[in-house]
C-alpha cells in the first residue's frame, strides 16, 4: 500500500525517468557502449601509465602527476583519455537520445504514454533526465576504473586537490555530453524516423568535432594571413562555436593546473612567465565563460526540443 502511494505521489517526469533508466540498463546498447568505454579507458590509462613510468625519475616531484594519467597521450597517437572522452562523448549522447521519442512513435506507444495521468512535458523531461543519469553512471564508473588502474600501475594516490579537479571534470563532461543528448532528443522529436535522426546527429558530430578544426583554419585563412597572431586569434574565436572546442579548453584548464591563460601567447610572454600552479578556484574562473556557454547551449537546445514536443500533434 505504501509503495503504490509513493508511486502515485511521485512526479510524472520521475516515473518516466525510472522506466527509461531501467530500459537503458537492460538494453544491448548499454552493454556495447559500456564495453567500448571500458576498453578505451583502460587502454589509454595503461599506455599513459607506461609513459609516465618511463620518465618517473624526472616526474617524481610533479605535484599533478596523477592528473597526467588523463592528459598524457598514447604513444604514436595524439589521443589521451580526455581526447577519447571528447571524441566518443557526443556519440554517447546521440546513442541515448536519437530514438527517445521516434521509437515511441514508430511502435505506436506514444499515444498510450501520453494517455497516462502525467503532464505532457513530463515525457520529454523524464527521457532527458534518464539519458543524462545513465551517461553520468557510465562516466563515473569509467573514471573510477581508470583511477584504480592508475593507482595500481603507478602506486600514486591522488591528493584532495586532484580528486576535486577530477570531480569537476566529471560534471563538465556530463554537461558536454548533455549538449549532444539534448540535440539528439531534439532530432528525435522533429524527425519521425530514428535512422534519419541518428544520421543527422552523426553528421553534426563529424562537422563540429572532427572537421571543425579544418573548417576554422580555412575560414580564418581567407580573412587573415596564415601564421600570424591575428590568424591564431580568429581561429580561436571561430573554434569556440563548436562545443568540442569549448570542452577541450575547460578540460585543459582543469587537468593542467600550470595553465594560466587560454589566449594566444607570444614567445616573449612565455619566456617571461613564472611557472606556477593555479588553485582549482582560479582554474574555474579562467574557463567560466566556456562553462556558461556549454550550460546555455544545453538549455537552448533542450528548450527547442521541449517546445517542439508540446506543439506536436500525436495521433492514434
Amino acid at each position: 500500500m505504501t509503495r503504490s502511494t509513493d508511486t502515485a505521489l511521485a512526479p510524472g517526469w520521475l516515473t518516466v525517468a525510472r522506466k527509461e533508466i531501467a530500459d537503458h540498463l537492460r538494453s544491448a546498447r548499454m552493454l556495447v557502449v559500456a564495453g567500448l568505454l571500458a576498453v578505451t579507458g583502460i587502454a589509454s590509462v595503461y599506455a599513459a601509465g607506461g609513459r609516465i613510468r618511463d620518465v618517473a625519475s624526472a616526474a617524481t616531484d610533479d605535484p599533478a602527476l596523477f592528473l597526467k594519467l588523463f592528459t598524457v597521450a598514447i604513444e604514436n597517437t595524439p589521443f589521451a583519455f580526455v581526447n577519447f572522452v571528447a571524441l566518443i562523448g557526443p556519440l554517447l549522447g546521440i546513442a541515448f537520445g536519437f530514438d527517445a521519442v521516434s521509437s515511441e512513435r514508430s511502435q505506436r506507444t506514444l499515444p498510450r504514454l501520453l494517455a497516462q495521468p502525467i503532464h505532457r512535458d513530463d515525457v520529454v523531461n523524464g527521457k532527458f533526465v534518464a539519458g543524462l543519469a545513465v551517461i553520468g553512471m557510465l562516466l563515473t564508473a569509467l573514471m573510477a576504473l581508470v583511477a584504480a588502474v592508475g593507482v595500481i600501475r603507478l602506486g600514486i594516490v591522488p591528493k584532495p586537490d586532484q580528486i576535486a579537479r577530477l570531480l569537476v571534470y566529471l560534471v563538465v563532461s556530463c554537461v558536454y555530453i548533455g549538449v549532444w543528448l539534448a540535440f539528439a532528443l531534439m532530432l528525435s522529436i522533429l524527425l519521425h524516423r530514428a535512422a534519419t535522426a541518428a544520421l543527422t546527429g552523426i553528421g553534426a558530430w563529424l562537422v563540429l568535432s572532427l572537421l571543425a578544426g579544418l573548417i576554422v583554419q580555412m575560414v580564418a585563412g581567407a580573412f587573415t594571413t596564415p601564421d600570424t597572431v591575428d590568424n591564431a586569434e580568429l581561429q580561436q574565436a571561430l573554434g569556440r562555436v563548436s562545443p568540442a572546442f569549448l570542452y577541450e579548453e575547460v578540460t585543459a584548464a582543469l587537468l593542467t593546473p600550470e595553465l594560466r591563460t587560454l589566449g594566444v601567447i607570444l614567445p616573449e610572454q612565455a619566456f617571461r612567465a613564472v611557472p606556477s600552479r593555479l588553485p582549482l578556484g582560479q582554474s574555474l574562473l579562467l574557463v567560466w565563460p566556456q562553462l556558461a556557454a556549454l550550460v546555455a547551449l544545453t538549455a537552448v537546445i533542450f528548450g527547442i526540443a521541449y517546445v517542439a514536443f508540446l506543439r506536436q500533434e500525436v495521433r492514434l
